[in-house]
């Protein structure tokens, strides 16, 4: 199931439909194009972490857990500050995310500054949904060690099937095409993460 669909489901893309005040077919447009970018954001973090996925599972309790997630489909509009903190650790740059935001508008239609107003709170709920997965397999488990493991490979599990590949593949690997195609055409080097190439534009497109 893609990840639009997730969270479509879950009433994620409603609420953030209903908070920006567009309608839910924009909203689905805006986070079908965003969201193969934070995905690969996620994907850069969990390579870069020294204990790999696992590092990464702290780093998303860090920054709110399940509770981003909950925050969204809360009927109080979410706090996109905490959104903005997710981004910062994924993009590493507001210029990278100005840059994912006027590439999605170029693929969308939509304007670029209601998809960059899109965009933390779509990094609340793909955090919160990961968090969530793993927090659930981890609790499966009956102790420390197991539930440490157990964790892990579901964070793994649910970023790899996100992506369509797994999580802790080397940076040379395919594998990021997994959300309706829109990766495999945004990913310009052939490396399998869209991301690479939005932030080599970033650059000429602020300039």
């Amino acid at each position: 199931m893609q990840l639009t669909d997730v969270l479509n489901q879950m009433g994620g893309l409603q609420s953030m439909a209903r908070q920006l005040g567009v309608s839910d077919t924009q909203a689905a447009s805006g986070a079908a194009a965003l969201l193969p970018m934070i995905l690969g954001g996620f994907k850069k973090q969990a390579q870069a972490q020294p204990a790999g996925i696992g590092d990464l599972g702290s780093l998303l309790n860090g920054l709110g857990g399940a509770g981003l997630l909950d925050e969204v489909l809360g009927a109080q509009p979410a706090n996109v500050s905490r959104g903005n903190n997710v981004l910062g650790q994924i993009f590493g740059s507001p210029d990278v995310s100005r840059a994912v935001a006027q590439n999605a508008a170029g693929r969308t239609g939509l304007d670029p500054a209601l998809l960059k107003k899109m965009l933390p709170i779509l990094a609340m709920l793909v955090a919160g949904y990961m968090a969530r997965q793993q927090s659930g397999a981890a609790r499966s488990n009956l102790s420390g060690a197991g539930a440490a493991a157990g964790g892990a490979g579901a964070l793994a599990g649910a970023l790899g099937g996100l992506l369509g590949g797994g999580a802790a593949a080397s940076a040379g690997s395919s594998g990021a095409g997994g959300i309706g195609g829109l990766a495999s055409m945004l990913d310009l080097n052939g490396d399998g993460n869209p991301l690479d190439d939005i932030i080599g534009m970033a650059g000429k497109l602020m300039r």
